[in-house]
């Protein structure tokens, strides 16, 4: 009897785990981190768990040397070189961290950017597709989907077929 109260009590408990993405809280409407006209070329892939497949971010097409921008106001938590890619982390508080690759920056940790900023240039190297920037969101150490915060994204309409 003890075992089959403690199996059902697991689901529940499980289920009871907030959704990160329903924990979203942000006044300030976000901007895609290049200028201009923007195309994604690899989307958000969710990993099955956290050391699974994925893709924990979105690549947007971005020509090297191009402006990299602030996506939101924040202070920026780390820039430089990680393996093989220079890159650019910004804390939005509220648990939001952004991270930008491949962008070489002259920002230094403890700096402040205001939405629109430059923060660097597009760079090379990491594992984006030559001539794009990862843009990769978390929220309170999870990835999230970028897409989740930025504006202006008009909403899918589906039209009748045949």
């Amino acid at each position: 009897m003890a075992l089959a109260v403690t199996l059902l009590a697991v689901p529940a408990a499980a289920a009871a785990a907030p959704d990160p993405e329903s924990r979203i809280e942000t006044a300030e409407v976000w901007i895609w981190p290049v200028p201009g006209g923007v195309r994604v070329v690899e989307p958000y892939a969710a990993p099955a768990h956290a050391y699974g497949p994925g893709h924990r971010g979105i690549d947007v097409a971005a020509a090297v040397g191009s402006d990299a921008l602030a996506p939101a106001s924040g202070t920026v938590a780390f820039s430089g070189t990680v393996v093989d890619r220079p890159l650019l982390t910004i804390d939005h508080g509220g648990g939001l961290v952004t991270t930008l690759e491949p962008v070489s920056s002259d920002l230094s940790p403890g700096d402040t950017v205001a939405r629109g900023d430059v923060v660097g240039t597009v760079a090379t190297g990491g594992h984006s597709a030559p001539g794009s920037l990862h843009f990769g969101v978390r929220l309170d150490g999870e990835y999230i989907n970028p897409l989740l915060l930025l504006g202006g994204i008009p909403r899918a309409v589906l039209l009748p077929c045949c």
